[in-house]
This record gives C-alpha cells, structure tokens and sequence, in this order.
C-alpha cells in the first residue's frame, strides 16, 4: 500500500512592523483552513512568521529587542492557531523567535502533529547577516545580533506516518543540513524562510536569488532522496523585497507545486513518501556507496586551508 502525505506551504505576505500578533495568527489560521479544504494534514509556515521580519532593524536594549519574541509556546497569541489546527486534525510547522526560561534567544521552528501534541523543536543552526551597526546597508541584516545559532544537530523525528526534519532559512543553503538528516532517514524536511532579494555584500547575485533558493533546495532533496515543503514570508515587507516561491519538491529533486504569488497563498501536494526509496536504495544508497573515511575534512574543518598550495610549488 502506497503511503501518502498531503503537505500544505502556507506562505504569507508581508507583516506589518506595527501588525499585532493576533492579526497575524488569524492570517494563520485563514491559510490552516484553505489547506485543510485541499485535504491537507501538515502545513509549513515561514519562518518568524509572527511578525515583520525584525532582524533588518538596529534596536537597542533588552525590553526592546525581548518584545519580538516569543517566551512560550503556546502564548495567549497562539493559542487560537494550535487549537484550531487541533480542531481540523491538521498538523503545523511553525517558525518564530524564542526566549527560553534561561535566556537563550533562538529563531526556532515547532512542529506540532495533527492531535495537537508537539513533536519538536528545533532552533536555525546556521546564522546569516552580521553583529554590527551597519547604516551604510539599504536595510541591516541582524540575525548574528539578535540569535544563537542552535545548540542541537539536526534531527529527524517520527512524525505524520514518515520520517521528518527540520531547517530554517539559511540552513537550506548548507549541503551537510540535507546529509544529517539524510543519514537519518528522512523522508520529509519542513522549511521556513525570509530571503531579502537584495544582497548587500555583493549585488550582483540579487538576480540570481530566485534561483539559487530553489537550486540548493531541489539539490538537497535529490541527493539525500528526500521531499522538502519550503514556506517563504515573501512580497515588499517595509520596503524590502524578499523571496516568494513557496514550492514542495519531490525526492526526484523535482518542483512539484510552487506558489503564483508573492503574497498569502497555500500550495498543495501529496507526497508518495515511498518515492523516496527510488533513490536511497539505488543511486544514493549510503551505505554502499558513502566514504565517510574520505570526508573528515568537512567536520575537523571550518575554514578554507590552502596549505596544500606551497607544497605543490616545491
């Protein structure tokens, strides 16, 4: 018997810098309710979806900064989406910036089943942008200011009748993101994201960003025989433009439903989970064909070591 799984990218528009938590959260639901009419059981939301995209603002003191995060999940905020996606027997993924009880501030994702019970959390490992007070940018991109990279490996937990995993943005430009969770079997990975199309460091990619957001995603799926649901907050947000292109795509690395829009929309599809056996057991069979004594490289080292380069001058 085929196992199927309908997936749901619920994309959102812009939010507001003064849009409270409450209107956002009914956007929330707005979108649960079109996915559960398409017979969707899980829906993937952005990342830091609750509010505008606040790491593009330079801000200053602890209540400040404190105040777009989230110390509970569930909040009063968020309660009506989890009880509703209760209600509907729909499951979610949902990205947002946390404050832990001992501090800790995290931008984070939970994944919450379709009975309402929370299967995990997890926190962006890879953080972008910078620390510093940079005027001289269109906007700042403060996530290096305002977040601690998680202190947790990539998991993959037992979930919707398959194998899921979790990434967050920038973690889905990281090849060793899809490995790990590959390396555990994954069959489904839930993504949230808030790409600027704007680079500043180098301008010159800004008409690539499109492609490359897909690139690194239909990449990551294809190789680890994996189906990725990315979930993009997208449009002109405070006079930033950032990435729609909410997409699924399939093991095949495939795009097999994508967004029309750069605003609220949910893209649907089902996913043939046993689809990802075509390629772990053929053409990326790791434990035929991996060489993990070859690789040590890649974690005993962080940056680029060009010392081989004098040796082949000799």
């Amino acid at each position: 018997m085929t196992r199927e799984l309908t997936v749901a990218a619920g994309q959102l528009g812009p939010v507001a810098r003064d849009e409270s938590r409450a209107s956002v959260v009914e956007r929330l639901i707005s979108l649960l309710h079109t996915a559960h009419h398409r017979r969707a059981e899980l829906v993937v939301f952005p990342e830091l979806a609750l509010t505008t995209f606040f790491p593009r603002y330079w801000e200053e003191g602890p209540e400040v900064i404190d105040a777009w995060f989230e110390t509970e999940m569930p909040g009063p905020a968020t309660k009506p989406l989890f009880d509703e996606a209760a209600h509907l027997g729909v499951g979610f993924c949902l990205g947002y910036a946390e404050l832990t009880p001992d501090g800790h501030h995290y931008n984070s994702q939970i994944l919450v089943e379709r009975d309402g019970r929370e299967v995990a959390r997890f926190r962006k490992i890879h953080i972008p942008g910078h620390e510093d007070h940079e005027p001289w940018r269109r906007f700042q991109h403060l996530e290096r200011r305002y977040f601690e990279p998680g202190p947790d490996p990539f998991g993959v937990w037992p979930a919707f009748g398959t194998r899921v995993g979790m990434m967050i943005c920038n973690d889905r430009r990281w090849p060793e993101t899809y490995r790990v969770m590959g390396l555990q079997g994954v069959e489904l990975i839930c993504c949230g994201y808030n790409t600027p199309v704007h680079y500043a460091p180098d301008p010159s990619q800004d008409i690539l960003a499109p492609f490359h957001n897909q690139l690194v995603m239909q990449a990551g799926a294809y190789q680890n025989g994996t189906w990725v649901v990315a979930a993009a907050k997208g449009g002109v947000e405070d006079g930033v433009d950032s990435i729609a292109q909410s997409c699924v795509i399939a093991p095949s690395g495939q795009v097999v439903a994508q967004a029309f829009t750069a605003g609220d929309e949910v893209v649907v599809a089902t996913c043939d989970l046993d689809w990802c056996q075509r390629y772990t057991t053929t053409i990326f069979d790791f434990d035929r064909y991996r060489r993990p004594e070859i690789y040590t490289r890649i974690t005993a080292q962080r940056g680029v070591d060009r010392a081989g380069d004098e040796q082949a001058r000799r």
